[in-house]
């Protein structure tokens, strides 16, 4: 049980190990030239801003913070007014309350700050976690969401979505920890997200659905969320895991700037062999 629990801790904290780099110089996820708190349902929200242009909210992943997507900011800012944010018990977000972390009130929360920011269709990407924001934002809150991107995102937990030995290895670490924090965290992968087939088909939004061709979540859960949503893309990429974004930066940031810049095209194949809609 140790060694799971220790290959898990590893698996959560990876974005902070992969995106780290030294040869960036703008500390990202603790700059105060660019970083501001807003009081946001009951907890101070930390958030950065970097760059104009359209808005694109960045949202990290289960254990993760602003810091992670160094390179996304980087990237991205050059095109976009970035806005990256802490969730609610993330970060240097600020939650006191000690509550257990839910999925639809995380969406929320960004829906307030946008609203307070005085934003709306922003562009939306997310990774893991973060991924399952982007899509509760595009069905709570169409009028927040121009386009929605998640990496290695799902619609329920358990063993349908992800991999029996990751399940395991959540489980265990559950049933073990003694810290708080790590409890709440885990009782998130556990027991959430919970989004039907029906709540998806509510999405009107471009949707892309990228996915590490070895990730956590199984291909055949992703295609599921694919399915379902009327307005949506699909990207595999090859060789990647759950941190195909981070491992591949040039492939998926290609990918992404096309999804976000380019009119949203669905034309079939079918559709161009027997020139039917």
């Amino acid at each position: 049980m140790k060694k799971s629990i220790l290959l898990l801790i590893i698996f959560i904290s990876t974005f902070a190990k992969i995106s780290a780099q030294s040869e960036i110089k703008i500390p990202y996820g603790n700059n105060p030239e660019a970083g501001h708190y807003k009081e946001i349902n009951g907890f101070k929200m930390y958030y950065e801003i970097y760059g104009t242009g359209e808005p694109l909210v960045l949202l990290h992943g289960n254990g993760g913070s602003i810091k992670g997507h160094t390179r996304r900011i980087e990237y991205f800012k050059q095109k976009f007014q970035v806005i990256a944010i802490d969730s609610r018990g993330h970060g240097k977000s600020i939650d006191n309350s000690n509550k257990q972390l839910n999925y639809v009130q995380m969406a929320d929360d960004v829906s307030v700050l946008l609203d307070s920011l005085k934003i709306k269709n922003a562009n939306i990407w997310g990774q893991s976690d973060g991924g399952i924001l982007g899509l509760l934002l595009a069905i709570n809150h169409p009028d927040k969401t121009a386009k929605v991107a998640t990496f290695g995102a799902n619609i329920f937990p358990g063993k349908k979505a992800i991999f029996n030995e990751i399940d395991q290895m959540v489980m265990d670490t559950l049933k073990a920890t003694k810290d708080p924090h790590t409890k709440n965290l885990y009782t998130l992968l556990a027991y959430q997200p919970n989004i039907s087939e029906k709540d998806l088909q509510k999405i009107k939004c471009p949707v892309l659905i990228m996915s590490g061709d070895r990730d956590v979540i199984r291909l055949e859960h992703s295609i599921k969320i694919f399915n379902n949503i009327e307005n949506s893309n699909f990207f595999v990429m090859p060789g990647a895991t759950h941190f195909g974004a981070y491992e591949k930066p040039e492939l998926f940031n290609l990918v992404l700037m096309s999804f976000f810049t380019e009119p949203f095209k669905k034309t079939s194949s079918v559709e161009l062999f027997t020139g039917k809609k």
